[in-house]
């Protein structure tokens, strides 16, 4: 087994186990998997692992991971919640919100950080009908797979024009800024999301 000590190596582990690595990224994008979703983006550019096999394979998780969400929130309600204040409570605005605005949250609704693991709970315990919610969901996680594999693809394209293997450790930095930007930004919008319930 090969044990990467750089970005180097670790993207030609990637190349060797790409099976195995679009498995793990299909479970990611089942949970919305913001920076995995953006570095397997980033792993596209350099040929680890191929764009578009990745959008296919981070469509259908996200599709699935929200369908599965919304046949337990429709089967079981509000009662399994409980146990889980931050997750009750977070669930119990983005019902509020649903009954309003479900076309813009099941779109946008996997970019904020503490709303896209509970929002497909949420559209299951709202009166959103089933046939509604599927084809929203399946546009929405091509529309998110699309974008976020994209920047990552991006970003890799750029930082590979703007450094030599000789700066791989830049690119690591410059890498984790990336991803920590993203998720800052991910945590405004879920602020913004609150406000308005």
């Amino acid at each position: 087994m090969i044990y990467p000590t750089d970005l180097a190596s670790f993207l030609e582990l990637l190349r060797l186990y790409g099976g195995e690595a679009y498995g793990l990224i299909f479970a990611f994008a089942a949970s919305h998997s913001l920076l995995l979703t953006l570095f397997a983006g980033y792993a596209s550019s350099s040929g680890a692992l191929d764009l578009v096999t990745l959008i296919s394979v981070v469509w259908a998780g996200s599709f699935l991971g929200d369908a599965i969400r919304f046949w337990i929130g429709r089967s079981f309600g509000n009662q399994w919640l409980s146990p889980f204040p931050r997750l009750h409570r977070t669930s119990q605005i983005v019902v509020r919100l649903v009954d309003h605005y479900y076309v813009w949250l099941i779109l946008f609704h996997r970019y904020p950080h503490g709303i896209r693991g509970v929002a497909g709970f949420a559209y299951g315990m709202s009166r959103l009908p089933w046939p509604t919610f599927m084809a929203f969901n399946f546009v929405a996680a091509g529309l998110w797979a699309g974008a976020v594999l994209s920047a990552g693809h991006a970003f890799g394209q750029l930082s590979e024009k703007l450094m030599s293997d000789a700066f791989s450790g830049l690119g690591i930095v410059m890498l984790v800024i990336f991803l920590v930007l993203s998720w800052i930004l991910s945590r405004k919008l879920e602020r913004v999301a609150e406000e308005k319930a």
